[in-house]
């Protein structure tokens, strides 16, 4: 009780806006006030402080950029699905930029393969694809953004009040002012993008300095590992490879993350190049491109990849994205430093 008066005490509300909007007298504000002084004794005159004054406006006006319009190529891109995602998620310098940060925090990425089992490059390419190595870890700020998602007109307003009531009492254990938090205009923070509601349950103080924070390098990777670690990731099994069929379209069997097959039933799909030791069952993938589908096994590895954003493609974004992070880091300083200490994590 001390603890909670006292860190009341120290907020400073510098950052109330002056357009704002009074959330005190929506009904289900003041139930939520009421839930959070039953059940995790907030005091309520604090909450109504927090509530009375929301920016309309979540977005920090200091960090918004004007969009460069570059102009249209002379060079036709195809325009597949997959063609546009890929192009979204794996271009913007991020497997240059993913190689600098495996090498900048190469000691980290090498405790939490041996403590968590997943590769460097996975974690890395996770970072990448969320926060583009932390330079784009969101403009919003997350207190006023999920205010207005959990109160407003919304069909996942119950969602959104419990990643309110999880961001509040993160605030609270961190020891942080909840109006400086940015994240994305969804309410996900840091480098690694966490959720609240995950943030206590997979977030770790992988530094060992008392504190949670998933904004610096040590904490987020090693919050990463742990996600995919608590979601079944296991250590150095497969996450795919590309397999070929007949013809240029797949048809005939149902692709996506909710089937799976026994390799022997697949005789006319085969991995494309090498050995693929795998045996348990696969996920067919398919990705549209413009003029043919590629198709893809996927294992259990890549269904936990699927956990943190509930998108095949998407995983499959990360995978080929730590795919080619491992092959240029591998190229730039395992030939040169046989005894690098990646020699034993990127496999």
């Amino acid at each position: 009780m001390k603890q909670l008066k006292l860190f009341i005490s120290l907020l400073v509300f510098s950052l109330i806006p002056l357009n704002a909007i009074d959330y005190t007298e929506n009904n289900e504000t003041q139930a939520f006030i009421k839930m959070m002084y039953k059940n995790f004794n907030y005091k309520q005159a604090y909450l109504h402080k927090l509530f009375k004054k929301v920016r309309k406006n979540p977005i920090d006006s200091q960090k918004r950029t004007k969009k460069i319009v570059k102009p249209l190529s002379e060079e036709y891109r195809p325009q597949g699905s997959w063609d546009i995602f890929s192009r979204m998620h794996l271009e913007n310098n991020k497997t240059k930029l993913g190689i600098k940060f495996m090498e900048e925090h190469k000691e980290t990425l090498k405790k939490a393969y041996k403590k968590y089992g997943v590769q460097a490059e996975y974690i890395t390419a996770i970072i990448g694809i969320e926060s583009h190595y932390g330079k784009n870890r969101g403009i919003y700020y997350v207190f006023d953004a999920l205010t207005q998602l959990a109160f407003g007109n919304n069909k996942r307003k119950k969602f959104y009040q419990y990643q309110l009531q999880e961001f509040l009492r993160m605030c609270f254990r961190e020891q942080v002012e909840p109006r400086a938090i940015k994240g994305s205009k969804s309410g996900a923070i840091g480098l690694a993008q966490f959720m609240p509601s995950n943030y206590q349950l997979l977030a770790v103080d992988f530094n060992n300095d008392g504190k949670i924070r998933i904004s610096q390098p040590i904490d987020a990777i090693g919050s990463i590992a742990n996600y995919f670690k608590e979601n079944g990731w296991k250590k150095d099994e497969p996450v795919g490879v590309r397999v070929a069929y007949e013809g240029n379209r797949f048809y005939g069997l149902k692709t996506g993350l909710k089937y799976k097959y026994e390799r022997k039933y697949l005789p006319n799909i085969y991995p494309k190049q090498g050995t693929f030791n795998y045996n348990k069952k696969v996920m067919l993938i398919k990705l549209e491109r413009e003029k043919y589908d590629e198709l893809w096994y996927g294992t259990d590895n890549f269904y936990v990849i699927t956990r943190y954003n509930h998108s095949d493609y998407y995983a499959m974004a990360v995978h080929q994205l730590a795919k080619k992070i491992k092959i240029g880091y591998s190229k730039k300083y395992l030939h040169t430093n046989k005894k690098n200490l990646y020699a034993s994590t990127i496999k």
